[in-house]
């Protein structure tokens, strides 16, 4: 289903400050490299075997043990593997990476990861290597349990056994809670110019019936101070199947987190996926 652009409601200028809203939604929007893309990023088990067969030892170790810190929710001990001078795309540095691990663990107590590689490959005594990591957990608030399944694709390289920077790639996450949540088909590009429109729609799969449905779309600039707030939306009703929003991204070459709430009586789903924005030529 596509709505022409004329019709589409911009992002309000508001955005992220409504007054007295009626819902408030936490996006929990961090990773252990952080968090993942409408591109599915599953690959075949025996390409991902074969690759994994032929990385060096150290590699396959560091990815391993940085796998098992994690699943301990260790946030000092994740941090060692990083350099002391580590940079990351989205501005974080090893004190920041901790403390939003750190915050993240607070509000999921029992995430899982699981990385695998999807490419390395040497360069005199570094190695780069391109990895997706799994992420799943619950997380209870009150009588409600939320559900996190998030993805991330990123390109780091290593140096003596350390992590010396890291790009993010591609990113989805989705939180779900209730018996029966919306299933959202999310139609959003990896990537555009700086200064161009775009659409953001999230649609409703099952059938609407008698169903009210209600909803929000957020879009937020991916700082490393995100990673830690807690954003606010105000939910509407939507009468469409869904949410269609028409953005323009800004005059320079940033990332941004793009999000769609949909509520219903029996569950809740959010998704959040990235947008790269690519600077003018």
């Amino acid at each position: 289903m596509q709505m022409p652009s004329s019709d589409r409601p911009s992002f309000p200028p508001s955005r992220f400050q409504p007054s007295r809203p009626r819902h408030h939604w936490q996006a929990w929007l961090l990773t252990i490299g952080l968090l993942t893309s409408g591109l599915s990023l599953a690959y075949p088990a025996q390409a991902q075997s074969s690759i994994a067969a032929a990385a060096p030892d150290q590699l396959k170790t560091l990815l391993s043990n940085l796998d098992a810190a994690a699943n301990r929710q260790n946030a000092q001990t994740v941090v060692e593997f990083y350099s002391p001078t580590f940079t990351h795309s989205d501005g974080l540095n090893r004190q920041t990476l901790q403390e939003s691990l750190s915050a993240l663990w607070k509000r999921y107590p029992n995430l899982s990861y699981r990385t695998e590689l999807k490419s390395w490959k040497q360069e005199g005594n570094a190695f780069v290597a391109e990895t997706v990591t799994y992420i799943t957990g619950t997380k209870k608030e009150g009588d409600r349990e939320f559900k996190l399944n998030a993805q991330l694709e990123a390109r780091q390289r290593v140096e003596n056994q350390k992590i010396v920077s890291q790009e993010v790639l591609n990113e989805r996450s989705q939180i779900t809670s209730g018996t029966n949540p919306p299933t959202l088909k999310i139609s959003l590009p990896e990537q555009v110019r700086s200064g161009q429109e775009f659409n953001f729609d999230a649609i409703v799969q099952e059938p609407l019936g008698d169903d009210l449905l209600m909803g929000a779309a957020l879009e937020e600039t991916i700082k490393p101070e995100g990673f830690t707030n807690i954003t606010t939306a105000t939910l509407e009703p939507l009468n469409s199947g869904g949410i269609f929003k028409v953005g323009r991204a800004p005059n320079n070459a940033e990332q941004h987190w793009l999000s769609a709430v949909v509520v219903r009586h029996d569950g809740i789903t959010m998704v959040t996926q990235r947008l790269k924005i690519q600077g003018r030529r």
